[in-house]
């Protein structure tokens, strides 16, 4: 039996995320689906992540094993000749048996996309947030200093939340200006529901004069979602790399 390591790249606009669904659709069951084709056999897959409706990914990586011998370039190649335009396959390899996409991966880095500028972009209106307002750099960057470490991110995560442990550490939340487009680029050993997505939001917040860049340390010893900034729109979010041993 082999155990194959993908990585993979989608646009999430037209998904109800990764996780397969049963009254939607999901990537993943678009993938298992070409894949069972391929290898003439029903397979499934394990993803490295569970990522929101409409949710992209610049890297993605997905395991699953088979007893099929087919060399990974050709299952890459066959695989992108039929999958929809909006998914990629870019690398596969075998890989040991204990592999586990979700369970070996050691961090994720995460891109919050933001099109910061009055007009809006048509080629960018499901895959940037468009945010026309002044934005207050040196506020939200001494704001953003204060995610990282290892903190209990109650207040950070959405209600649909089922991890027991909320506790996560933050490598690092840099802001970086290129031109008219702001990336709020996060990395950290995992993320709860809707993590990024909220402190992308209160940055906004704290942007907006709304919450001070000083708070955001007792937003997070407070363990309450209802003082932490909105949640920001999924389609300006990205999993932007994995990372494995």
């Amino acid at each position: 039996m082999r155990n194959i390591k993908v990585i993979m790249s989608y646009r999430g606009t037209a998904y109800h995320g990764f996780q397969r669904q049963i009254n939607a659709v999901g990537i993943q069951n678009v993938t298992e689906d070409t894949l069972s084709r391929i290898l003439a056999d029903k397979t499934v897959i394990t993803g490295c992540s569970r990522t929101d409706t409409g949710v992209h990914a610049n890297e993605f990586c997905f395991s699953f094993k088979t007893e099929n011998r087919i060399p990974c370039d050709k299952l890459v190649r066959g695989m992108n000749a039929l999958l929809p335009e909006d998914i990629a396959l870019h690398h596969a390899e075998d890989v040991s048996d204990d592999f586990h996409a979700r369970y070996s991966c050691r961090g994720k880095e995460y891109i919050y996309l933001i099109l910061n500028r009055e007009t809006r972009d048509p080629f960018f209106s499901d895959t940037a947030f468009h945010y026309p307002y002044k934005m207050d750099f040196e506020k939200m960057m001494r704001a953003a200093e204060q995610y990282v470490g290892t903190h209990d991110f109650t207040s950070f995560c959405g209600s649909d939340n089922q991890k027991e442990n909320s506790v996560r550490t933050i490598e690092y939340f840099n802001i970086i200006k290129d031109e008219s487009f702001v990336k709020f680029v996060v990395k950290g050993d995992g993320f709860l529901y809707n993590m990024v997505r909220i402190m992308a939001g209160t940055l906004l917040c704290v942007s907006e004069g709304k919450i001070s860049a000083g708070d955001i340390e007792g937003i997070i010893l407070a363990k309450d979602r209802c003082l932490a900034g909105r949640t920001a729109k999924a389609h300006g979010l990205y999993l932007n790399r994995v990372f494995y041993d």
